[in-house]
């Protein structure tokens, strides 16, 4: 049941490999959260490009990939809020 990507459409494929990114970008942000700059751009380049795949194909890893991505931008935004209010 695997899909041979060079036998598809280029834009089909690219929108696969979209959403496979942006899944892999949102996982990365979660565990980058604590470093908010790195969190920060992995997460929006997990939305960016997880958007960009559900134009072309609606697929269930490119939800998820956007999904993971908009929950890292959260906890990127409430653990630097955290940060910046109780510092020293």
């Amino acid at each position: 049941m695997d899909i041979d990507l060079n036998s598809l459409d280029p834009d089909l494929r690219t929108a696969k490999l979209s959403g496979i990114a942006s899944a892999s970008f949102g996982l990365l942000s979660l565990c980058l959260a604590i470093i908010p700059i790195c969190g920060g751009i992995t997460s929006i380049l997990g939305v960016v490009l997880g958007l960009y795949s559900l134009k072309t194909e609606h697929s269930k890893i490119a939800i998820a990939g956007v999904i993971l991505s908009g929950l890292g931008v959260l906890i990127t935004i409430v653990y630097a809020l955290f940060l910046f209010l109780f510092q020293k």
